[in-house]
């Protein structure tokens, strides 16, 4: 019995190490946790086509949207472990352990990071006919029409809800919010005048701003972007301090064998340092993360010191979702 059992293992072991050799022998799934068109669709679709070029095989991007993200988060925690299946999420996977009471699943022991992506700043934008000019008449606006105006985000723990969350916050005021299934059709409902305003990554606003879809009042990060040069920042406007930028990152189900996670990972480095993906991001007003960050090790770090940092404040401000 017990040679059969040892002979079992052998043989499982021996298969499992063929197939990480090989991989991959097939076409390769990123799933997005958001709608498509939104900003990490527009990442991922990006990282996917300088992946291919790495690994020799079609990356199909798979929108599985919902629940800010976490629905398709536990499809990939719930997969088969082969590296076939990867994920591709932003801040919000380490905001939504303390948004969710109910997630069936831990992002730090379900899943097996692969690397840091990019970081990604964002904008607070609105319908062309919102009345305020500049940031300073925004802040006097919406504490002014707390009861009339609407805000609009991908879903609870996406970031879009995190910079709105922190935003109203900042400014003390308290005002209607419409979720959505993913920043894209947020933005669709925005730019029609359905709701007033919203914050959102800058690889989903640069565009819709420079063709004058949207009215943009300043850039979260510390400095002005390359792509948006007369949109000011927070901090400059007069919000001093106001800060969110947002990282992404690429995983894959836990479990999976670590010569195929080396492989994806060498396949994103490459994809970061390709010339065409490095442009494309600077258009968009982000920057691909550094060849140190894009590993297992740094993203793992980075998700747990981000757990750490955001429970307190989302405990803090009593927003939960089940």
């Amino acid at each position: 019995m017990l040679k059969r059992l040892f002979a079992a293992g052998a043989m499982l072991a021996f298969a499992t190490t063929c197939v990480a050799q090989d991989f991959p022998t097939h076409a390769i799934t990123i799933v997005v946790p958001f709608a498509a068109g939104g900003p990490t669709d527009t990442v991922t679709r990006l990282i996917a086509q300088g992946m291919t070029k790495s690994l020799g095989q079609t990356i199909i991007v798979e929108n599985v949207g919902g629940a800010g993200g976490t629905i398709g988060v536990e499809k990939v925690a719930h997969s088969r472990p082969d590296g076939y299946t990867l994920l591709l999420m932003h801040i919000g996977i380490a905001t939504s352990a303390s948004l969710y009471r109910n997630l069936r699943y831990d992002a730090q022991t379900d899943l097996d990071p692969i690397g840091l992506v990019i970081d990604v700043p964002m904008t607070m934008i609105a319908k062309p006919s919102f009345a305020p000019k500049d940031v300073k008449d925004l802040n006097a606006y919406v504490k002014a029409n707390k009861d009339k105006v609407t805000y609009a985000h991908a879903g609870v723990g996406s970031a879009s809800h995190l910079c709105g969350m922190l935003y109203l916050s900042a400014i003390q005021a308290d005002v209607t919010t419409v979720p959505y299934k993913g920043t894209g059709p947020a933005m669709t409902d925005l730019i029609g005048g359905q709701v007033d305003f919203m914050c959102d990554q800058t690889t989903n606003t640069t565009q819709q701003i420079r063709a004058g879809k949207v009215k943009a009042y300043a850039v979260t990060s510390p400095k002005r972007v390359a792509s948006l040069p007369d949109l000011p920042t927070f901090d400059e406007s007069g919000l001093k301090g106001f800060e969110v930028t947002v990282w992404h990152g690429l995983w894959a189900t836990h479990g999976t064998p670590k010569s195929v996670i080396d492989k994806l990972d060498a396949a994103l480095q490459a994809a970061l340092r390709d010339p065409a993906t490095i442009a494309r991001f600077a258009e968009l007003g982000g920057e691909p993360v550094a060849q140190n960050r894009a590993t297992p090790d740094a993203l793992r770090a980075h998700l747990k010191s981000e757990i750490e940092k955001w429970s307190p404040i989302i405990k803090k401000a009593g927003v939960y979702a089940d």
